[in-house]
């Protein structure tokens, strides 16, 4: 984490325009508080801090079409990287993900890409955004009393506020199922339940989410998201 903790300049241009207001807000410093409390107590935070708002950084607010909402990140060494459900090549694919890979084929006939990055998919608009952006190393869910959820929220509402296009929100499990009152039309949801190997087998095999997605953004008059482009 960087001396300063000064994390608001790191975020693209764009949403920090859309969030502006946002880092002004006392529930944000206390963000940071609390961060700098972790490193005092010489606890192990991931993502990397240039990596906190990776997520915006790789998808900026004009260009957001789809949004994947997480609950939070990976929190074993190496795996986090800002964007939800990813991790960098190299690194073991997580249970979910690789049914994320089979759902893919089954929806699309796209075969697994043999790595866990979905990289490419922030690229073209996908905003793979967890709804806490920071985790303690090896306990889940550590910093979901943070504040971070009230910040994605608002990125959430920044997002459907524009009235021009539709963005389709995937909302998979019982949290990020909650996110669905955020979601106001022209915008849509498709919901499912979560990839963990626990609730895959009780609908999101079979959902059919990314072809359905393409469906509307086609109807749209909006580019595909080419699924299998994953770098």
């Amino acid at each position: 984490m960087s001396e300063t903790l000064e994390i608001h300049p790191r975020i693209e241009p764009s949403w920090l325009e859309a969030l502006r207001g946002e880092f002004e807000q006392e529930y944000f410093r206390d963000i940071k508080r609390k961060l700098l409390e972790e490193r005092a107590r010489g606890r192990v935070v991931y993502p990397p801090a240039p990596l906190i708002f990776n997520a915006f950084d790789s998808c900026p607010f004009d260009r957001a079409r789809v949004v994947i909402v997480g609950q939070d990140p990976y929190h074993e060494p190496g795996q986090a990287h800002g964007l939800s459900f990813s991790v960098p090549e190299g690194v073991e694919i997580p249970p979910s993900l690789a049914n994320i890979h089979k759902e893919l084929r089954d929806d699309l006939g796209i075969e697994p890409p043999g790595h866990g990055s979905l990289e490419g998919w922030a690229r073209q608009g996908v905003l793979l955004l967890n709804s806490t952006l920071t985790v303690r190393a090896h306990q889940a869910n550590s910093h979901a009393a943070f504040g971070w959820s009230r910040f994605t929220d608002a990125a959430i509402r920044a997002l459907c506020a524009r009235k021009t296009k539709p963005v389709v929100f995937l909302l998979w499990g019982s949290f990020a199922r909650s996110k669905r009152e955020l979601v106001t039309p022209p915008h849509v949801a498709l919901e499912a339940p979560h990839p963990s190997p626990l609730s895959a087998h009780r609908g999101f095999f079979g959902c059919r989410c990314f072809s359905r997605c393409n469906e509307i953004l086609r109807a749209a008059g909006e580019p595909e998201i080419d699924w299998a482009r994953f770098r």
